[in-house]
């Protein structure tokens, strides 16, 4: 039902509802200022995770041997790049492959930073050559980290759906030609920048995460 009221009544009531709707907006802008200073000034819940939590959501002891994912630098030089693969191969649930030689084994004993809750380690033998070629004859994957004309970019990587090996080459050599030319697959790591290519354990890391299907 409408109410005619008179002229000066009607022009009040029109100017009362406008500065209430003005009240209403300003007080709701206040809020919400009011409400993202608040959160600018508090700090941040949960942006550190304690060890102790940590530990909680993951395996409680060592991997065993899975058989899926093997990372196997066998051409690789420099200590400190071991250790540090040995620690991406606890992470992912990889198994790292390596030869059962003298510079391999002081590398992993001084770059070991698990001790005694290390992955499982392959021990490469009789040859780097007859082990790579055994575990091709077994059906498996062999992906290699090299750039190659017809390599293909890390994002093109499809994550390992049946055993995979990885495999690292020499720091300033790669990997050796005559491995390269029975692989299944090579990778390249894309680089906008100046340097020639990634350091070995980064590079291996890099790829290792995306055939874990983590990346």
């Amino acid at each position: 039902m409408l109410i005619d009221l008179p002229g000066g009544l009607a022009r009040r009531g029109r100017m009362l509802l406008v500065s209430l709707r003005r009240w209403t907006s300003a007080a709701a802008k206040g809020a919400h200022d009011d409400r993202y200073r608040s959160l600018a000034r508090s700090p941040m819940t949960g942006a550190k995770t304690k060890p102790k939590d940590l530990r909680s959501h993951r395996r409680q002891r060592p991997h065993g041997c899975w058989d899926h994912l093997i990372v196997a630098p066998l051409w690789v030089a420099y200590d400190a790049n071991l250790g540090t693969l040995l620690r991406t191969c606890d992470a992912i649930g990889a198994c790292l492959a390596v030869p059962r030689t003298k510079h391999y084994q002081h590398a992993l004993r001084i770059g070991d930073t698990l001790g005694r809750q290390r992955p499982c380690i392959h021990w490469v033998a009789p040859s780097k050559e007859q082990w790579v070629a055994e575990q091709r004859e077994r059906g498996k994957r062999i992906v290699a980290v090299e750039l190659a004309d017809d390599a293909i970019a890390l994002t093109r990587l499809v994550p390992a759906r049946r055993s995979t090996v990885l495999l690292l080459g020499h720091e300033h050599h790669g990997v050796p030609d005559e491995i390269l030319m029975d692989v299944d697959e090579c990778v390249q790591i894309p680089m906008v920048g100046i340097g020639a290519s990634l350091n070995v354990a980064v590079a291996g890391s890099l790829v290792a995460y995306r055939l874990a299907g983590l990346s």
